[in-house]
């Protein structure tokens, strides 16, 4: 073997090293991952321990599973904080909301994460705390939590979850093509007091026009404080009972009823209907 033959060689063998070397050092490189967090009133950010800034917090970290804590600062009375375990998924930023209050059940928040998927769809998930909130995306009710689906449109949608004795909670998200978006929500509990239940209104005088419930998917008709699906709850009225019809929205057709003595509020007309006038 000639002086040159070898040379040529060696120089191969370590262009070949060269690369492998490189890339074993991408391939187990540690991922990054994104994670921001939004807190009212600001609060001290604590990660596995150490802390890591105020809030609002944006920072991109290894990829994988931390134990995050906040620490509310305030001068007033003590709002508790909040912990726990989070994963942090590749290429992706966690969001990271909370609202802090002075127990845990009157605290609210949420984690919004990304996973990516094996298709190109873009796909859903919500779990809520308490269980069983009705699910509302873009104004049309979806179902109860834990809700999920694996092909929503691919864009920003508006989020609402409702549950009976909780403050109604409303977020805007943006679904990404081949990724399933996962919405962990605390509610807060309704600190105002209970959803008012219905009592028997006077009989109506003739004249009056009634508004009759239909049936719904979930057994009853929320009525709410302005004619939307995001608005607070004031009762739920059950299919079968009429109720005295006060306005009607030109806009949204939803029907402002007297659900209780003195007590008004708005039904949607998807699951109410105009019956005949008292005579």
């Amino acid at each position: 073997m000639t002086k040159v033959l070898k040379v040529a060689l060696i120089i191969l063998g370590l262009t070949l090293l060269f690369f492998a070397a490189l890339f074993l050092s991408v391939l187990f490189k540690p991922k990054k991952a994104g994670i921001y967090i939004e807190t009212t009133p600001k609060s001290i950010v604590f990660i596995n321990g150490t802390q890591a800034g105020r809030t609002p917090y944006d920072s991109v970290r290894d990829a994988g599973e931390i134990t995050l804590k906040l620490v509310p600062e305030t001068q007033g009375k003590p709002l508790i904080p909040f912990e726990s375990k989070i994963t942090l998924n590749p290429k992706v930023k966690t969001v990271v909301k909370r609202e802090f209050g002075e127990t845990e059940e009157v605290s609210s928040g949420e984690i919004i994460s990304f996973e990516k998927t094996a298709n190109t769809e873009a796909g859903f998930a919500i779990v809520t705390n308490p269980d069983s909130a009705q699910i509302i995306i873009d104004g049309t009710a979806r179902g109860f939590a834990p809700y999920k689906t694996a092909s929503i449109t691919a864009a920003e949608h508006q989020i609402a979850v409702s549950a009976l004795g909780y403050q109604d909670r409303t977020m805007v998200v943006k679904t990404i093509p081949g990724y399933k978006l996962t919405a962990i929500v605390k509610m807060a509990l309704n600190q105002t007091g209970e959803v008012v239940i219905p009592s028997p209104t006077p009989a109506p005088t003739p004249g009056t026009i009634m508004i009759e419930i239909l049936e719904t998917p979930g057994g009853f008709l929320r009525v709410r404080e302005e004619p939307n699906t995001i608005s607070r709850e004031l009762a739920r009225v059950k299919p079968g009972e009429k109720f005295k019809l006060i306005e009607e929205d030109a806009k949204t057709g939803w029907f402002k009823i007297e659900y209780s003595v003195d007590q008004f509020g708005w039904v949607s007309s998807e699951f109410a209907k105009r019956v005949s006038e008292v005579r």
